[in-house]
């Protein structure tokens, strides 16, 4: 029960840290240096205190959670509903108004999709679990922390295959970069072996 009466103080020491900051950001360095002192104080200040009321371990990691949470919702509300974009003919003409550049429109067929899910998907994993792997196999280290920090490079790697995948325009060069990945992955996991 207590954990529960404390979720809310953390809630509101990470919003008001996340607000902070975010308006230090926002505003001139001379005026923001107030509020970044205030967002970096709400933060240490909001880790620190559970650690005295719920232990050394589950207080700062049940803030971390809650700071994390409130700071999403800080974030959140400030998002905004950008009108639809304009057709290609209309985006030609207003070109240099744009801040970011528009992406390339590339033709699409139907092997095309079907490769791209599949490199975005289960060729993108195979790809990750040969980078994971390779780690647990070559750093030297305890096994048991050689395979926990392998198992979380997988889904980060995994995800940067994905992105990377759907936003290349050059499908060929994603299919030879994310098996050659795989392949020299595995090939050197199975040289050196797990020991």
């Amino acid at each position: 029960m207590m954990t529960l009466a404390a979720c809310l103080p953390m809630l509101a020491g990470g919003a008001l840290g996340a607000w902070a900051l975010r308006r230090a950001w926002r505003s001139p360095a001379e005026k923001g240096a107030g509020y970044r002192a205030l967002g970096w104080v709400a933060i240490v200040v909001t880790l620190v205190w559970p650690a005295v009321l719920l232990g050394d371990m589950r207080g700062p990691f049940i803030a971390l959670a809650m700071m994390s949470v409130a700071a999403l919702a800080v974030v959140a509300s400030g998002a905004t509903v950008r009108p639809a974009k304009a057709r290609r003919s209309d985006r030609a003409g207003r070109a240099s108004d744009s801040l970011a550049p528009e992406p390339s429109d590339r033709p699409t067929t139907r092997w095309r999709n079907i490769l791209r899910w599949l490199l975005a998907g289960p060729i993108g994993m195979i790809a990750a679990m040969a980078v994971g792997i390779c780690y647990a196999v070559w750093v030297p280290g305890e096994a048991q922390t050689r395979l926990l920090i392998g198992a979380l490079i997988v889904p980060v790697a995994w995800g940067g295959a994905m992105a990377w995948t759907l936003a290349d325009n050059r499908i060929l060069r994603a299919t030879a970069v994310l098996v050659g990945t795989a392949l020299t992955g595995f090939g050197l996991a199975i040289l050196k072996g797990f020991a």
